[in-house]
């Protein structure tokens, strides 16, 4: 480089002009990056004195320099600056060069020092040092200052131009300032320009951290492959590992997108140069693995970085573990445990309560009480672990109690938590408790419970209100259900969508129809959280009570709250539409239904199929049929039952019989007890009892169960026949497959058996005595 020679009142002026503040009424971003950009980390971030110059020696130099440039560019005394600075042979170093610079203040002033140092230097190397130290000290001042956005890099230009190179820390502050205002261009030209060997590490951080962020990924995964390279200037570190590892885990990534198997891929090549993802990032990767149904990349990635030295802690292992928890991999959780011992990971409570957890939902309520004791009796503190558990691990396990019902061992467990310091039951807790005692049917207690909860302060939740309620509804106590909640809204705790749902529905299921109707409104009055399942409860419950223009008021609600209809709802009305022999309206729910992209099921043809066959339309309903199978869906015995009802009413039994044995065959569809009844009443009525005889050993052969209709059935044909041998034979079996004789069979046995003087038969039977054999 030759030696700079330009005169100060020749370049100054247009140099100082790349200083001057811009008229534009935005100020530059790099200003308000000063804060955070004030001293760029670095290896180099001042250069050092000269071997010959003590610290002490070369502080003093500055201090006199700075006094003597204090006043105004204008009354600067350059001889006595001279004298200072290069009377001597030794010139100043490019440590002194640097702080003076700085310490000027302004970038103006600065850059006209700049301008007098350039022409009273030495010749190179020493004024390539010197000059590079002192516009170091010139940029870090105008990053400073509210200059526009294009100032830094208009002084790169100058110095390209001018031959002055820069220094480490003087290309880091220019990267990063560039690409934080949005140059990321003008950022990579000036890491380009370099020469490589200057690019160090910390340089190529910078350089990565701006590519990813501007989206960048191509170049910035090409500048980090040259890190991984062992003979490379500039290796990764911890702080490459962070930028790069905290971009890839983000949710979206701009420019370009990212596998899980490639973020791995680095986890795992970072590992091999010794540098680890920390606990969080771990954690998070970990998590997104198993969020993605990756458990085996996940358990994979874990123990990659335990193999290659990483420090994991509890909370990346916790990750994996709640992942292995939903999948019930018990055994690989238990290998997982078993690693962290080995590797002296202490768990944490957090850990204890996953696999409590998971042993408590999969019923082994012994084994997470063995732990327990384990936690509550430190038996683990040798193993390094001096946790308590907390309120979180008792809720955990009373839930699990009273799921198999030893709600009383749950209260133990409650009363044991009073004593632990720092741990009381909450809400929850009570509620596991009334929740137990109230599935196993002991309302009481759990209303005993729900006092005590309040008596001690603590304050129920809609949870509690829904337990209660879903309780008192099973048990038919619907006017205590309306009661407490009432006593709930009066306290403060509003019913939610599913406490209306489970009362619309339970009024529904008894026929009070108006009662539900009632509620649905008080739930629109308070304004309190709707959901589908609440019109849908009430639709269906309408729809079922044949009050179909209620039920479509109700659609029109839902519709203004902003739901749509579901598969079901749609099946639910267009079976009630079918009861009411409403076609048009039939035709216009499956219309609409299509228009929504609901598609139709198997639900949905049977109901139009078993309408069709009931009205006599039996070409419809095999035309539905048709398309049902084109639809690719798989007729039930519903649909079969349907069509063979419909023949036997018309009287096609022919027809009836060949559907019924096509299902065994074609099909492989079995009939059910049902198909069975239908065929074995018809062929009694037009009697061929033989054939109806021949079907309840079909029934036999194919595992189908008969009960009293199909008994019925049979006993009015061989009444009709008088074969009362065959029918003692099926009284046996009758009583051997405990169909218990209702009214019907009563009605039909006693007028025969009486006629015929067989009224012992008869009185065996009522007993549940074998009839056939007592005749032998």
């Amino acid at each position: 480089m030759n030696t700079l020679s330009l005169s100060a009142s020749k370049h100054s002026k247009s140099f100082l002009n790349l200083l001057k503040p811009q008229t534009s009424k935005t100020q530059s971003s790099i200003f308000l990056l000063s804060h955070h950009l004030s001293t760029d980390p670095g290896p180099e971030t001042e250069p050092n004195p000269k071997p010959n110059q003590s610290p002490k020696d070369d502080d003093l130099l500055i201090t006199q320099a700075v006094e003597l440039l204090q006043p105004n560019e204008k009354d600067w005394n350059f001889d006595q600056l001279h004298h200072l600075l290069f009377s001597n042979s030794a010139a100043p170093s490019p440590r002194s060069l640097f702080h003076i610079t700085r310490r000027l203040g302004a970038s103006s002033k600065a850059l006209k020092f700049f301008e007098y140092v350039s022409e009273n230097v030495a010749s190179p190397p020493d004024s390539t040092v010197s000059l590079s130290s002192s516009f170091q000290a010139i940029l870090e001042l105008a990053k400073r200052e509210p200059t526009s956005q294009n100032k830094l890099y208009d002084l790169y230009k100058m110095a390209k131009e001018r031959n002055i190179p820069l220094n480490i820390s003087a290309a880091a502050l220019l990267v990063r300032s560039l690409g934080m205002v949005g140059m990321v261009d003008e950022a990579l030209i000036v890491f380009n320009d370099l020469d490589p060997g200057l690019k160090n590490t910390h340089l190529r951080n910078a350089a990565i951290d701006v590519m990813l962020k501007s989206g960048c990924v191509d170049d910035a995964l090409k500048v980090l492959d040259e890190m991984f390279d062992p003979k490379a200037e500039g290796r990764v570190d911890q702080v490459t590992g962070d930028i790069v590892l905290s971009y890839l885990l983000k949710r979206e990534w701009p420019g370009r997108s990212f596998s899980e198997e490639d973020i791995v891929g680095l986890v795992l090549k970072f590992g091999e140069h010794g540098v680890f993802p920390d606990s969080v990032k771990l954690t998070k990767l970990i998590t997104a693995l198993c969020r993605n149904r990756k458990t085996n990349k996940a358990w994979d990635v874990l123990h990659d970085v335990m193999k290659l030295g990483g420090d994991v802690k509890a909370a990346s292992c916790n990750a994996l573990l709640t992942c292995l928890t939903r999948c019930n991999d018990f055994k690989r959780m238990n290998e997982l445990m078993v690693k962290m011992k080995e590797m002296d990971i202490h768990p944490d409570v957090v850990t204890f309560g996953i696999v409590i957890n998971s042993l408590c939902k999969s019923r082994r309520i012994d084994e997470a009480l063995e732990l327990f004791e384990k936690i509550s009796e430190g038996r683990e503190k040798s193993d390094g672990v001096s946790t308590e558990p907390d309120v979180v691990i008792y809720n955990t396990l009373i839930d699990g109690l009273c799921k198999v019902g030893r709600q009383e061992e749950g209260l133990r467990l409650m009363e044991k938590m009073r004593l632990q310091n720092g741990c009381a039951p909450n809400t929850v807790t009570y509620n596991c408790l009334i929740d137990g005692f109230n599935k196993v049917g002991d309302i009481e207690r759990g209303c005993e419970l729900f006092h005590q909860m309040k008596e001690e302060g603590i304050s129920p939740s809609v949870i509690t209100l829904n337990t209660m309620v879903d309780c008192l509804c099973k048990h038919g106590r619907l006017n205590s259900a309306i009661d407490f909640l009432n006593e709930m809204q009066r306290d403060g705790v509003k019913g939610n969508a599913v406490t209306y749902a489970t009362l619309i529905t339970s009024f529904c299921n008894v026929n009070n129809i108006s009662m539900a109707m009632e509620l649905f409104e008080q739930m629109l009055r308070d304004g309190g959280s709707t959901d589908a399942i609440v019109y849908y409860s009430l639709i269906s419950g309408l729809s079922q009570a044949g009050r179909m223009d209620d039920a479509i008021s109700v659609v029109s609600k839902l519709k203004e709250a902003c739901f749509s209809l579901d598969l079901v709802s749609y099946n639910v009305l267009i079976n009630g539409f079918c009861k009411k022999n409403k076609l048009d309206k039939v035709h216009e729910m499956v219309q609409e239904m299509e228009a929504a992209g609901v598609k139709p099921d198997s639900v949905t043809y049977n109901t139009l199929i078993s309408y069709f066959c009931k009205a006599g339309e039996l070409t419809t309903g095999h035309r539905i049929l048709s398309k049902m199978i084109d639809e690719g869906l798989v007729p039930t015995a519903v649909t079969f039952g349907a069509l063979i009802h419909a023949y036997c009413l018309n009287g096609n039994t022919d027809k009836a019989m060949k559907i019924f044995r096509e299902m065994g065959s074609k099909s492989k569809v079995p009939p059910n007890t049902v198909i069975y009844n239908i065929l074995i009443d018809t062929l009694c009525k037009k009697n061929e009892v033989e054939l109806a005889i021949s079907l309840i050993d079909s029934m036999k052969d194919k595992g189908v169960r008969p009960n009293t209709a199909t008994f019925n059935a049979l006993f009015k044909g061989l009444k009709e026949n008088n074969l009362l041998e065959k029918a003692f034979e099926f009284m046996d079996q009758m009583i051997e497959h405990a169909c218990n004789p209702d009214y019907i069979t009563m009605e039909i046995l006693t007028e025969w058996l009486s006629a015929v003087g067989e009224t012992e038969k008869l009185r065996r039977f009522v007993q549940g005595y074998e009839v056939a054999a007592s005749t032998a």
